[in-house]
């Protein structure tokens, strides 16, 4: 019976080891994983776009909208990287602003390219009839 009991503690010993040494390995190749990122990317610069849209809008004017902007990034290579969304906060403070579209830039005259692009320009024509009310941010990622 003791053989048995001293079998088992070694065996709980080595593999409660066996994780630990795997914890500090995943921990390592996740700080290493981020760094390699930050080498890799750098700072990138967000266009975030939030619109309101007019009450007199119905659903498949929006949906025209929402389909106009997200045909973007495929026309201007300068997008980098592009998300979208329709707000979910329980918080009642986007004061009527309820579509978020969140574009990635490398540079600032990227950015300023998309502005006077000829799609970008097109995608207003489109837009600025239901278009209640606007915020632009843009900001370099830290």
């Amino acid at each position: 019976m003791k053989p048995s009991i001293i079998i088992l503690f070694a065996a709980l010993l080595f593999a409660s080891c066996g994780n630990q040494a795997k914890k500090e390995t995943t921990e390592k190749q996740e700080e290493e994983t981020v760094e390699k990122t930050e080498e890799v990317t750098g700072p990138q610069l967000r266009h975030v776009v939030l619109f309101k849209f007019k009450e007199t809008s119905s659903a498949e004017d929006i949906k025209q909208v929402e389909e106009a902007f997200n045909a973007l990034p495929s026309k201007i290579s300068e997008i980098k990287g592009y998300e979208w969304g329709t707000n979910n906060s329980p918080e009642n403070l986007n004061k009527g602003l309820t579509h978020c579209f969140f574009l990635t830039f490398s540079s600032e005259a990227d950015r300023d390219t998309y502005l006077t692009h000829p799609d970008h320009l097109a995608f207003g024509d489109i837009a600025g009839p239901h278009i209640d009310d606007v915020t632009v941010v843009d900001y370099w990622t830290k």
